[in-house]
């Protein structure tokens, strides 16, 4: 799955990325990828201007842009190192893009599971508790949208991503509305991993329209209850796999 999927999601800019958000987009893919290993030591600015064809100033600010992400640290005298992960910023758009584009990192996954099903059926609650009728009508267009594209691969993904998007914004929360980026970067590894095929999508439509049902209904406890329900399932499938 494309991490471009991943950009279109989350609205980002149409316009085409400047010299240095390239270079450090390559970078950034390669040691998220392992390329670059943690604790090693980056060729020095002449050989990276040389290598992508562009000017020393865009070599820098390309560093200077994983530098902000945490992924690099420059030293004077020393150079320019690839930080520990537990000093990289996880939840930046472009790093859990990059993980995306990356071979599958089952142990990763594992964790962005983790924290959706820490926090996304409290959502749902929320969603059934204070959701506008505008939110919850969003919900039901994403869940038509998952029936729509039932037969496919990537288009049912985005369909799915939708809706779990359309319940946070129905739980306004301004904090949860920040975090659908786990989403994300879960819903879009995830095929990487699984290889799941279209037969399973019909399964999947019907639990998420109960979760709609049940916000629907304003019953908070069964759109939690089905929500956890939903994710543990998605969780367990995973772990499977990786065996």
């Amino acid at each position: 799955m494309s991490e471009l999927v991943y950009y279109d999601l989350k609205s980002s800019a149409s316009m085409a990325p400047s010299l240095p958000v390239q270079v450090a987009r390559e970078l950034g893919r390669r040691i998220v990828a392992g390329t670059f290993e943690v604790g090693s030591l980056m060729d020095e600015e002449g050989k990276l201007s040389e290598r992508f064809q562009v000017s020393r100033v865009v070599i820098r600010d390309a560093i200077k842009i994983l530098v902000s992400k945490g992924l690099l640290d420059v030293r004077r005298g020393i150079g320019t190192k690839v930080r520990p992960r537990d000093q990289w910023i996880l939840w930046d758009d472009d790093v859990l893009a990059w993980h995306i584009a990356a071979s599958p990192n089952p142990e990763f996954l594992k964790q962005l599971m983790d924290i959706r099903i820490a926090f996304e059926p409290k959502a749902a609650r929320w969603a059934a508790q204070r959701g506008s009728m505008e939110a919850i009508l969003n919900i039901e267009k994403a869940v038509i949208k998952m029936e729509l594209e039932k037969n496919t691969t990537e288009k049912f993904i985005v369909a799915d991503a939708l809706f779990h998007k359309a319940v946070l914004c129905a739980a306004n929360n301004e904090f949860l509305n920040s975090m659908e980026g786990v989403i994300y970067s879960a819903l879009l590894m995830s095929v990487n991993v699984t290889n799941r095929d279209t037969q399973q999508n019909e399964a999947t439509i019907a639990i998420h329209r109960q979760v709609f049902e049940a916000i629907q209904k304003s019953d908070g406890d069964l759109a939690e209850k089905l929500t956890e329900q939903l994710l543990s399932e998605a969780a367990g499938r995973l772990c499977k796999d990786k065996k």
